[in-house]
């Protein structure tokens, strides 16, 4: 007599625009980063100057890698949760806290591409410049609202997967 095979697990959640475009993105701003860090405190043990203006570049940096790590982790369900909670939901329970939770993530991150907006185009309007470089300031900002719009597309996208294939959302499935 033959075993009984076990249930397959759901084929994987693939959303349609590569996440590597993210995850290059990311991984280049931490590289940015760490660059401009190193040359920081070289320069600065070296010739006891410091490249305080940098310290611009790097903030930006670390909004924009932020908010792409964010655009990853919804797309791939990597998102902060309750499991202990969730895992005892049935299939329909988990399937509403899920568009739940990403109903609410793409509200939230909604209002950041507006309100992002309406500041951007403040800081042009009133040519507002950067404290250390000069540099017209909506240039870093203009950061917030595109990337928050990258998040915003990707909890929707993410919305539609589990709304067409429920079978994704097994317990502890959002565990790495």
């Amino acid at each position: 007599m033959a075993e009984p095979t076990p249930p397959s697990a759901p084929a994987p959640d693939k959303p349609r625009v590569p996440l590597a475009i993210e995850e290059a993105l990311a991984a280049a701003a931490i590289a940015v980063m760490g660059l401009i860090t190193f040359a920081n405190v070289v320069t600065r043990y070296t010739t006891n100057v410091s490249l305080a203006f940098t310290e611009e570049y790097a903030i930006v940096l670390m909004v924009a890698m932020t908010l792409l790590g964010a655009s990853v982790a919804v797309a791939r369900d990597h998102h902060i949760r309750i499991g202990f909670l969730i895992d005892r939901f049935g299939p329909r329970g988990r399937l509403r806290a899920e568009l739940l939770a990403l109903g609410v993530t793409a509200l939230v991150f909604g209002a950041l591409v507006v309100l992002g907006t309406l500041m951007t185009i403040d800081e042009y309007r009133f040519e507002i410049s950067s404290p250390g470089l000069g540099v017209p300031q909506w240039l870093y900002t203009l950061w917030l609202p595109l990337l928050s719009a990258v998040v915003t597309l990707r909890a929707l996208g993410r919305a539609v997967r589990v709304v067409r294939r429920p079978d994704i959302l097994q317990a502890g499935a959002g565990e790495p």
